[in-house]
């Protein structure tokens, strides 16, 4: 029997092997509309320039074709560009009417007719974006710009085979036949290619080989339409000349084909998922008094404190992935007006029905000022918090769609006192659309917080059941005090993507938007 393919992945390899890789290109396509001139009596030749910001400075990534004479641009020029959903990327898109007489440095920049910031995360939670073009500060008129964003990747789909052999001829003289199947790929020149080598059966004539995995790239280069060699009747070609009635050697039965649709994580963001993140502060008296200088909690005037930078750091990331910008965002380990009972998951706007801060700078703001109003406390609890937005996350599973998937930020300082709950906790959110972050703050011992992150073995519950994912991502603080916040920020969600994808794959669940695509389907044999 002979196939199609490269090999590029063993059947041992699982899900986790064709997890959507951190590093992602996006095409990005540009139009404007009611572009003005300066001069009233002629048309702009409008050219889009696309520059990123590197360290402050604005640097020119690339530039679109000049369109003669026209207000309303499509260009046909396309931007790649490299997307990391852990850094906040920003973008400037500036639209120059290019003159005969414009020459800087060898490259024509007319006068700018307007611009538009925003970050690659924008573009790409909106698929898109819309917006008016700005010059010196104001609306440059009724002219627009108009970003499309598409993903551009390559194909992780993989196939699942079974097959198995009826009546084969015996080739041994004193035991059967010890049978394995070799699969080849036929390339475009017509020669012949090994894709998989199946396992031998040893001493038997009618073999059932192990399922197998190998990727849709491997099999036929991602083309389904390709076809495929197949010699399902094992032809002996020197019995077939010496013997009148013969028929065959055997034949190979394919038991299961099936194909397995891989997204990616911008498949599911583009797709309408939005990533729901919710904040979790400590407040137990080990911070100190936060009305003294020395306290983790202290409200300096002009240097935010740890917790904030750790805040805005991740919280200015993934807020671009959450359409309405409402952030629950809760404290633990603090007794709490009216009666000074001890909570360990109290919304910190006091708003029980509705813990929702409007933007990152509205979790800032209720935390400063819920600050006077509570009593640091203890112990470092941290299982209730993460109960409660498990308790939403499991809401969100049983709608079966790729609609919100979970990021709880916990900021604490101290050593974990109910550890054997919150194991439990993190076992039973690894079966839901849920990532927990957490940032140790100040200069504790957090060796506790290494065994949650489980990346020098399996997490288990007391019980001994083990986490279904790694979900878990633990930084300290104090590894990040002389570097930037994005530097803490890319370290704490790097592995988000791979975990949205993982959990949504593993569950078959297609993006939102190709729900009436099958995730997967069985060829018949």
């Amino acid at each position: 029997m002979k196939k199609m393919s490269n090999i590029y992945e063993s059947a041992a390899n699982t899900l986790g092997l064709f997890s959507s890789p951190c590093l992602t290109k996006v095409e990005l396509r540009v139009s404007c509309k009611g572009i003005s001139d300066r001069d009233a009596l002629s048309k702009p030749d409008p050219c889009v320039i696309l520059k990123m910001q590197s360290h402050g400075q604005w640097l020119e990534v690339d530039r679109t074709e000049v369109i003669r004479t026209c207000i309303n641009p499509v260009f046909s020029k396309v931007y790649t560009v490299d997307f990391y959903f852990e850094e906040v990327q920003r973008l400037r898109f500036e639209v120059h009417d290019i003159g005969s007489n414009h020459l800087h440095n060898g490259v024509k920049d007319g006068e700018i007719l307007g611009g538009m910031e925003c970050t690659l995360g924008q573009i790409i939670s909106q698929r898109k974006l819309s917006k008016s073009l700005m010059k010196h500060g104001n609306t440059a008129g009724k002219s627009s710009i108009t970003v499309i964003a598409e993903e551009l990747s390559g194909n992780d789909d993989y196939v699942e085979l079974t097959f198995s052999a009826r009546k084969l001829d015996d080739k041994d003289f004193f035991s059967k036949s010890d049978p394995f199947l070799e699969i080849f790929r036929m390339n475009d020149d017509g020669t012949q290619q090994l894709v998989h080598r199946t396992e031998v059966i040893m001493n038997n004539l009618n073999p059932l080989w192990k399922t197998f995995k190998v990727s849709v790239n491997s099999l036929c280069s991602g083309d389904h339409d390709r076809k495929l060699k197949v010699q399902w009747e094992c032809i002996n070609h020197k019995y077939k000349v010496k013997k009148k009635n013969y028929k065959n050697s055997g034949i190979v039965i394919l038991n299961l084909c099936k194909i397995h649709k891989m997204h990616s994580f911008l498949d599911y963001i583009m797709g309408g998922c939005q990533i729901q993140f919710t904040v979790a502060i400590d407040f137990t008296a080990s911070n100190g008094d936060p009305r003294n200088s020395c306290s983790l909690h202290y409200i300096h005037p002009y240097q935010p404190n740890e917790y904030l930078k750790a805040l805005v750091a991740v919280g200015e990331i993934c807020q671009d992935y959450d359409s309405d910008k409402m952030f629950p965002a809760f404290g633990f380990g603090a007794r709490i007006p009216p009666d000074s009972k001890v909570s360990h998951d109290f919304a910190i706007n006091f708003n029980e029905d509705n813990p929702e801060c409007a933007g990152i700078q509205g979790v800032v703001e209720a935390y400063q000022k819920c600050l006077p109003k509570i009593q640091l406390y203890g112990p470092t609890n941290i299982a209730p918090i993460i109960q409660k937005v498990a308790s939403s996350a499991s809401e969100e599973m049983h709608t079966k769609e790729a609609t919100q998937y979970f990021i709880l930020l916990i900021l604490t300082d101290g050593v974990i006192t109910d550890m054997a709950d919150t194991r439990d906790a993190i076992v039973h959110a690894s079966h839901l659309p849920m990532s927990v972050i957490i940032v140790g703050v100040g200069n504790a011992d957090f060796s506790d917080m290494q065994m949650l992150d489980g990346d020098d073995g399996i997490l288990r519950s007391p019980k001994g059941e083990p986490v279904l994912r790694d979900i878990v991502q633990f930084v300290p603080f104090r590894n990040f005090k002389h570097a930037s916040p994005a530097a803490l920020a890319k370290s704490v969600l790097a592995e988000v993507p791979n975990q949205v994808v993982d959990y949504y794959n593993g569950k078959g669940i297609p993006p939102k938007c190709l729900s009436d695509y099958e995730s997967s389907r069985t060829l018949a044999p």
